[in-house]
């Protein structure tokens, strides 16, 4: 066996190694975030505070989301991830209180996190099992959610509901897309770092879920 053969599976090995320490890492940080998320949702929540306000929630995810960004490669980039996600949590608090009012609020919102957990695992597992692909999603799913964004601003400030439901019909089509994209990078070593990668994929849960509790609670309605 040549020294370049012995080297190719060398090489091949560590790098399989490499993503199998950055799948791990992502899961387990993303298990954690999730679970703090949801601790100060809760928190939010008991305490009955008032949602911050869309410019207040605004600044903070962007800056935050920034700073996570600066400061990936160190310890203070997993810190920022909990601040940003913790942060989250807290908006989503109000929400989920609004929700729960409703008449079958509670069972509103267990559907609404039954639905995304359900398609968060089957996207993911897909994925994993097949390893296929989905880098070419890259653009489109860049400039829908630009778009689905200015439309959801435009929704809000214009109090346009029937807009306001087509973007949240779009947001759960990009979010899922935004899942096969990003484990595709991370099994495809698109995506090297799990801290970005935890940031992506929680992002992606975090508004297929919202989404997906503003359609049902209009189903509800109905």
């Amino acid at each position: 066996m040549s020294t370049e053969t012995v080297n190719y599976h060398a090489d091949t090995e560590l790098s399989q190694q490499a993503k199998t320490k950055l799948i791990k890492n992502t899961y387990l940080l993303l298990s954690m975030t999730l679970v703090f998320s949801g601790v100060t949702a809760g928190l939010s929540m008991a305490f009955n505070l008032p949602h911050p306000g869309l410019i207040l929630t605004l600044v903070g995810f962007f800056g935050l989301l920034f700073a996570v960004s600066k400061f990936q490669d160190s310890g203070l980039g997993i810190v920022l991830v909990f601040a940003l996600t913790g942060f989250m949590g807290l908006t989503l608090g109000p929400m989920l209180n609004a929700y729960l009012s409703l008449p079958n609020g509670s069972g509103l919102v267990m559907n609404a996190m039954f639905a995304t957990a359900a398609i968060f695992l089957s996207l993911s597992a897909y994925v994993l099992t097949t390893k296929k692909d989905f880098s070419f999603m890259g653009g489109f799913l860049t400039v829908g959610i630009l778009v689905a964004f200015l439309a959801g601003l435009g929704a809000y400030f214009f109090e346009m509901q029937s807009l306001s439901l087509l973007v949240s019909s779009m947001f759960v089509l990009l979010m899922s897309g935004l899942i096969l994209y990003e484990t595709s990078n991370i099994i495809n070593g698109g995506q090297t770092n799990y801290v970005m990668a935890t940031v992506t994929l929680f992002v992606s849960i975090f508004n297929l879920f919202t989404s997906l509790l503003h359609l049902m609670g209009f189903m509800n309605q109905e």
